[in-house]
């Protein structure tokens, strides 16, 4: 099978989770939710505020250990090893971080604003220890090519939380009252996220026991190896660092938001619920961009030897590039449709998406253009890139948030754009350092030019055609999708022929 069918299939596969799950997601949790706390906004501002910390959290308990475990153990005979060792120092670390917070969860919820609400850091304490008792088991899934069991378990999860957030949102009020409790709100989410998590570690949990083979078929001894752990940690620490500055990237928006946004507190709140609300939009790229990084991340490093691997590496760059772009134009060209996604006490922050998607896509070719320090063991690279975009994320925030409220916007117009700041200046380190270090033939300018082709023609329908359309009107849809063949035709006039090549010239399996 050709390597690009290949990546593609699995990255199908992981997109049935990841894709279908967050599709899931946005078209019944975020709907449900915002109509749910249409009139109560600050709920939601809570959701994003405390999603935000757990989301700094996880790295402190994974240590980037999954990444370790991809380079020591992408050999067969290794690998067994590898996964002992990660596991069990995993499951050691993870105990001490969930008994630390459940013994400090009162000065924490006192801490984050939520005095009465002691109980959610306690949830999360497990919430947090069961997805790191996982990360190990799902890196092998993935390292193995295990896509569909992958794909399997994370619809499991998201389909008992969904199920559970139904049940005591909807059913619970409206059919069973006595057992309803009115004060805990959001927490309700928080507890159907906690369900959801121990029932995926019980499904992995007999990959504790998992017996891993060696390239002859025979069945590879699993034992615990210190000097192998002190060298996966010295390859992750770098890492650990580089996962911190990636999460103040992702989410830290939320907590500046919080404390440089102008009005009282539930004020603020609401403003970061719709914030959180209309970020969620930007998820049809998130969702494809962390799809691919599922499959190709082990993929890199399967390949990572092969003579092929670099030209390889560039036309996966280039046609994820052609992927991104189009769905950005697909989403924007659509989005009278689109913004029906969240209640309409929400829209007025819709100005964020096209920002966001941007962002997202820059994340995208990101992760591209960074897998050469992951192989050449250079992750310190990867550290300093890291912390240079959390630098810009957090001074971009504190300056743009009170800018954008000068000039009469929302404050959190600055922290999209200060996420679009953020990974576009990561994107170009990543990339003027790998072609110092381990250069790559990527097709560069055909990848600008492509981006720069999408962000004009959106500029063109929003500023001189959207206003003259009536939204969801038969004229409104035939005008963009006439916008949209128009740049499909393009990708297959300029470079039909060369993407034709690529699947030929790539080797099979």
């Amino acid at each position: 099978m050709s390597l690009l069918k290949k990546l593609a299939g699995e990255t199908a596969l992981y997109g049935l989770s990841s894709i279908l799950g967050r599709l899931l997601t946005f078209v019944f949790l975020t709907p449900f939710l915002t109509h749910i706390f249409n009139d109560d906004r600050a709920q939601m501002g809570i959701q994003t505020d405390v999603y935000a910390w757990a989301a700094f959290l996880m790295i402190v308990f994974t240590y980037r250990m999954e990444t370790a475990f991809f380079r020591f153990g992408s050999k067969k005979e290794d690998r067994a090893t590898a996964y002992k060792t990660a596991t069990s120092t995993v499951v050691g670390t993870t105990s001490i971080f969930v008994l630390l917070l459940v013994a400090l969860s009162n000065p924490i919820a006192t801490q984050l604003g939520y005095p009465d609400h002691s109980n959610y850091i306690v949830w999360f304490a497990f919430i947090l220890g069961f997805d790191a008792l996982v990360a190990i088991p799902f890196a092998m899934l993935r390292l193995e090519g295990k896509a569909l069991k992958f794909a399997l378990v994370k619809l499991t999860n998201l389909l008992i939380h969904l199920g559970f957030v139904f049940f005591f949102l909807y059913l619970l009020p409206n059919y069973f009252p006595q057992y309803f409790d009115p004060t805990m709100g959001i927490g309700y989410v928080f507890l159907a996220n906690l369900l959801a998590s121990g029932a995926t570690f019980l499904l992995l949990l007999p990959t504790y026991w998992y017996k891993t083979k060696t390239e002859e078929g025979k069945e590879a001894t699993a034992v615990f190896d210190a000097a192998l752990l002190r060298r996966m940690l010295i390859y992750s620490m770098p890492l650990v660092l580089a996962g911190f500055a990636g999460i103040i990237n992702e989410v830290l928006d939320r907590i500046l938001l919080k404390a440089l946004l102008v009005g009282d507190s539930k004020d603020v709140l609401e403003q970061l619920g719709v914030y959180g609300a209309c970020y969620k939009i930007a998820i049809f790229m998130n969702l494809f961009t962390q799809a691919f990084n599922y499959a190709a991340e082990p993929f890199f490093f399967r390949n990572a030897d092969k003579a092929y691997s670099k030209l390889l590496y560039a036309n996966i760059a280039f046609l994820f590039t052609l992927i991104g772009t189009i769905g950005f134009l697909g989403i924007m060209l659509f989005m009278d449709i689109v913004q029906f996604f969240v209640a309409s006490n929400y829209r007025e922050g819709l100005m964020i998406v096209p920002v966001l998607l941007l962002a997202n896509l820059c994340l995208g070719l990101y992760y591209n253009l960074a897998i050469w320090f992951k192989l050449s063991d250079q992750t310190r690279y990867g550290g300093m890139i890291a912390v240079i975009g959390a630098s810009v994320t957090i001074l971009g925030n504190i300056l743009l948030i009170p800018f954008m409220m000068q000039l009469g916007h929302p404050g959190y117009l600055g922290s999209a754009w200060a996420t679009l700041f953020c990974y576009a200046t990561m994107v170009v380190l990543a990339y003027t350092l790998g072609q110092k270090h381990y250069p790559i033939p990527y097709p560069i300018f055909r990848m600008l030019g492509y981006i720069v082709t999408v962000v004009v023609i959106y500029m063109l329908y929003a500023w001189t055609i959207a206003p003259y359309l009536v939204p969801n009107s038969l004229v409104s849809y035939l005008v963009s999708s006439t916008l949209m063949l128009v740049y499909l035709g393009v990708i297959w006039l300029v470079d039909g022929t060369r993407i034709k090549l690529m699947l030929k010239q790539v080797p099979s399996e």
